[in-house]
């Protein structure tokens, strides 16, 4: 992993330890989150790359589940 060392006005460096220590994490490593996330839309990067995480997420679903009306009984009430 490659360093990098930035200047942070007090407040901002205050509230990136803050959140990090809310969420568990370093403050490098927050901060590589949300660079991942600003970073993340600027090309190169398509749909299926964004959602391959959740791919499979439902695989115990029945492959039916559109078409078939016995799985839509009793839906909205």
């Amino acid at each position: 992993m490659e360093s990098l060392t930035i200047k942070l006005p007090r407040q901002l460096s205050a509230r990136v330890t803050r959140l990090a220590k809310k969420r568990h994490l370093s403050r490098s490593a927050l901060v590589r989150e949300a660079l991942e996330l600003l970073t993340a839309d600027q090309g190169g990067e398509t749909f299926i790359d964004r959602i391959s995480q959740h791919v499979g997420a439902a695989d115990d679903v029945p492959a039916d589940i559109l078409t078939n009306p016995k799985h839509m009984k009793g839906y909205g009430r």
